[in-house]
C-alpha cells in the first residue's frame, strides 16, 4: 500500500480532538479530587470514601496513559509526514501504522476510563436509600403507561 503525504495528516484533526476530550476529562478529575479533598479535610467522611479515592486514582492514571498515547500517535504521524517528504516510505509506513495503533490503544483505555467513570457516579448514588436501580426493560415499561 502506498501512502501521500495527506495520509497521516487525516489523524491530525481526530487526534487533536481526542486530546481536547482527554484534557477535558483530566480537569474534570481534578475538580472532583480537590471537592473530595475538601470532604476530607472537613472530616466530612462518606462510607464509600476509599473506594472513591481509588477509583479516582486508577481513573487518573488511566487518562495519564490516554494522553501519553495520544502524543505518541501525534509525533509518529508527525514522523510518518517528515519520511514521506524525504522519500523513506518503509519508515513512513512503519510511523502511520505505529501511530494509528497507539491511537486505537489510546481510545481503548478511554472506554475503560469511561466504564470506571459510571462505576464513581455508582458508588455516589448508593447510598441513597429507597432508589433502586430499574432495569432497561421496567423504565420502557413505566415511560409506557406514562405516557397513555
Amino acid at each position: 500500500m502506498s501512502i501521500t503525504i495527506n495520509t497521516p495528516a487525516l489523524l491530525f484533526p481526530a487526534i487533536s480532538l481526542i486530546m481536547l476530550a482527554y484534557t477535558n476529562r483530566f480537569l474534570a478529575l481534578s475538580s472532583v479530587v480537590r471537592n473530595l479533598h475538601e470532604k476530607y479535610l472537613r472530616n466530612e467522611t462518606s462510607p464509600f470514601l476509599k473506594e472513591q479515592i481509588n477509583n479516582l486514582r486508577f481513573r487518573l492514571k488511566l487518562v495519564r496513559r490516554m494522553q501519553f498515547l495520544g502524543v505518541l500517535s501525534f509525533i509518529l504521524a508527525l514522523l510518518s509526514m517528515y519520511f514521506i517528504y524525504i522519500e523513506y516510505m518503509s519508515w513512513a509506513n512503519a510511523c502511520f501504522a505505529a501511530a494509528m495503533i497507539l491511537f486505537s490503544a489510546s481510545l481503548v483505555i478511554s472506554l475503560i476510563e469511561i466504564l470506571r467513570s459510571t462505576r464513581a457516579l455508582e458508588l455516589e448514588l448508593s447510598d441513597m436509600e429507597g432508589l433502586e436501580d430499574p432495569n432497561l426493560v421496567d423504565y420502557i415499561r413505566t415511560f409506557g403507561r406514562k405516557g397513555k
